[in-house]
């Protein structure tokens, strides 16, 4: 016999009230049926998340800046005409439309998720052929202008409508006038 002969039996009881004491401890608030309403769970904060009334962290300042800044770049580019108009078979870009080109540069730098496509167009005069690459080059032309603003080219597409798509119709110089543009649309 041996001389401790209760001690066996407290060893065991010990290891189970312990194994219990664990368990408890980490129990979970959160039922395990999915089919319990997901109102039902408790509101945990995301990581790096603090209590109310703390300082915002580092990423939650840059998404607002951001959006600050997108918001600025919106309203500056609702001040301006989303058309560039040319002079009779041309396809420089006049110094007045130097605001809409910045206006648009501005947007696509802030907007990481912005594109643009930049729709080249001319009058009814010439040929077909002659008016889709006048129409190319006047797109080209913008696209130009904004990658000298720092816009990156992946971001921009030009394209031509040479005289398909016209916003005025007649055979007059106001129609023709009308018509010589590049559209800068948004994507």
């Amino acid at each position: 016999m041996t001389p401790f002969p209760h001690r066996p039996i407290n060893v065991l009881r010990m290891i189970c009230i312990l194994g219990l004491v664990t368990l408890a401890g980490c129990a979970s608030k959160v039922p395990l049926d999915d089919k319990q309403d997901a109102a039902a769970a408790p509101v945990v904060p995301a990581a790096g998340a603090s209590a109310a009334g703390s300082a915002p962290s580092p990423q939650d300042s840059a998404a607002a800046t951001v959006t600050r800044e997108i918001a600025a770049a919106r309203a500056e580019l609702a001040r301006v005409r989303p058309s560039i108009y040319f002079d009779y078979d041309r396809f420089e870009i006049r110094a007045e439309y130097q605001p809409v080109i910045s206006a648009y540069a501005n947007y696509l730098k802030v907007d990481a998720n912005a594109r643009l496509i930049i729709e080249g167009n001319a009058d009814e005069r010439g040929t077909t052929e002659y008016n889709l690459a006048l129409g190319q080059k006047r797109a080209q032309a913008v696209a130009r202008a904004l990658e000298v603003m720092g816009v990156r080219p992946g971001r921009v597409e030009a394209i031509s409508n040479g005289e398909e798509k016209p916003k005025a119709l007649g055979s007059n110089e106001a129609a023709w006038a009308e018509n010589r543009r590049a559209d800068l649309l948004l994507k």
